[in-house]
């Protein structure tokens, strides 16, 4: 380890380009800059890959990374005992790119490279919106062209799958499609001074969740697609690991952690706001009536229904999103001995929310009989459609079709009286579908977005990208939908 150490310190000792040097003449050091750089001809755009981590390919260190421009791999340092110095002279590769910096060096001649024809590689590794382009970004549908010739829209890009991260990667493009915290995101000032204790790690998901909102909306891309992975690898590490990228995870599951844990990250609490709960959050109340055990006797039963624990309670809670129970599906075939997949309609599932449909709920030692109600609805809404039971031996999909219409669900009936009279705009349209195909542990995600430019919709599964009409969404599982009031404004 201390070897090591030793040479990231000689590395750094070696470096040039934090501060123009302005040292005398007889220590024969000059500032070398150069806008005649006689290699830009051999810079190869199409291996430049600024979506992995950062990090010297040889030394695995994130101190001073460059990433060399003909053949797209990184390397720490430019001092002559550097990595990327030892990497020009044995390769003949000699145009290089701070990474952090954004400056451009030739090596191993050691000097800055000023050239205005290099900018568009600066702006993919690090894109920046002006606030009247983002205003616009919902306004028009232009179609862009990649540097590998394939055109694209911008916010409609496939992530890559890198192994099994396919339920994160839904949920990112889901959330990449809401505008006002796409548009938080697209502007990382509006975060980047975020007070933080030191040695929080939590904010690194803000940091990675600003730079792929970035790079999905970027006009200027290189490749039309994008890989998270240096998102994931902040997932894994906040996540403590709990959602991983070798592994497929719930994109339930994911997306509960995920916004919980951007909300707590931007500085938020239960009583201070961020992006996450101004756009999503809502609120609701919960009657919630103690249950005696089943197996006692009636009479034992009556005279406990008549104490105080036993009586109905009422409680207010916010929430990120509602849950929809399905109802159980059947097990039994028809006569031509296919498996019967029911259907059922949005607003039967929805009436969960009435504040007169009951239903119990079963703990490890108790049982509740909650009822709910709506008070307050969000600019956003998301549902979760709960299609896994899990129990001690395995995992259980419920595969019944949710019938819902793609615009005009209006939720003013699941509002209690005060929150109708106040609530203007109850009615929401779809946004975002996600789509869970295939058994529960081997099965892959899907999304449908719809593109607020055109107007048309798009399915994204991996690296995929095609247009797809609304009348087709409404026949898949869907798994969780994002709904938008704010069309109605």
């Amino acid at each position: 380890m201390i070897a090591g150490v030793k040479r990231e310190k000689d590395i750094d000792e070696h470096e040039e380009e934090e501060v123009p040097l302005k040292i005398g003449r007889s220590q024969g050091v000059e500032d070398k800059r150069s806008r005649h750089c006689p290699y830009l001809d051999t810079i190869n755009r199409s291996v430049l890959d600024f979506d992995f981590e950062k990090l010297c390919s040889v030394s695995l260190s994130h101190i001073n990374a460059y990433a060399c421009l003909i053949c797209g791999k990184y390397f720490q340092g430019r001092g002559q005992k550097s990595h990327a110095y030892t990497h020009s002279v044995q390769f003949t590769h000699h145009v290089f790119l701070n990474l952090h910096t954004l400056k451009f060096y030739c090596l191993p001649d050691n000097y800055e490279i000023i050239d205005s024809s290099l900018e568009d590689i600066t702006y993919v590794l690090k894109p920046t919106f002006a606030k009247q382009h983002i205003f616009g970004l919902d306004k028009q549908g232009k179609l862009y062209r990649a540097y590998d010739g394939t055109t694209y829209l911008p916010g409609i890009v496939g992530l890559n799958n890198i192994k099994a991260n396919d339920y994160a990667n839904v949920v990112l493009q889901a959330l990449s499609n809401v505008p006002p915290l796409r548009n938080y995101f697209l502007e990382e000032e509006n975060y980047c001074n975020i007070r933080r204790p030191p040695g929080d790690i939590m904010f690194l998901l803000v940091q990675r969740f600003g730079e792929l909102m970035r790079k999905l909306w970027n006009p200027r891309n290189f490749k039309a697609h994008v890989s998270p992975h240096e998102m994931l690898q902040a997932v894994v590490l906040c996540s403590k690991k709990k959602f991983q990228i070798t592994k497929q995870g719930d994109a339930v599951d994911f997306l509960s952690w995920f916004l919980n844990a951007l909300h707590g990250a931007l500085g938020g609490t239960k009583k201070k706001s961020t992006i996450v709960t101004q756009v999503f959050q809502g609120s609701m109340r919960i009657f919630s009536k103690k249950l005696p055990h089943p197996d006692l006797p009636p009479e034992e039963k009556e005279a406990l229904l008549l104490k105080d624990e036993y009586q109905e309670e009422m409680s207010e809670s916010t929430f990120l999103f509602l849950t929809l129970d399905l109802p159980t599906a059947p097990l039994y075939k028809d006569e031509k001995e296919q498996l019967i997949i029911p259907q059922v309609p949005l607003f039967s599932i929805l009436a969960k929310f009435n504040g007169n449909t009951e239903k119990e709920y079963k703990t490890y030692k108790e049982n509740f009989l909650k009822r709910f109600q709506l008070t307050k609805l969000p600019p956003y809404l998301i549902f979760c459609i709960k299609r896994f039971t899990k129990n001690n031996f395995f995992v259980e999909k419920n595969p019944t079709i949710v019938n819902f219409p793609i615009t005009n669900v209006d939720l003013r009936e699941y509002l209690t009286e005060e929150a109708q009279a106040t609530e203007k705009i109850t009615t929401y349209d779809l946004v975002a579908n996600i789509v869970h195909d295939g058994k529960p542990s081997e099965g892959s995600y899907r999304i449908h977005v719809l593109h607020h430019g055109t107007g048309k919709w798009y399915e994204l599964q991996d690296l995929q990208v095609t247009d797809i009409l609304p009348q087709m969404i409404t026949l898949s599982e869907a798994y969780i939908q994002s709904r938008d009031m704010l069309a109605w404004l």
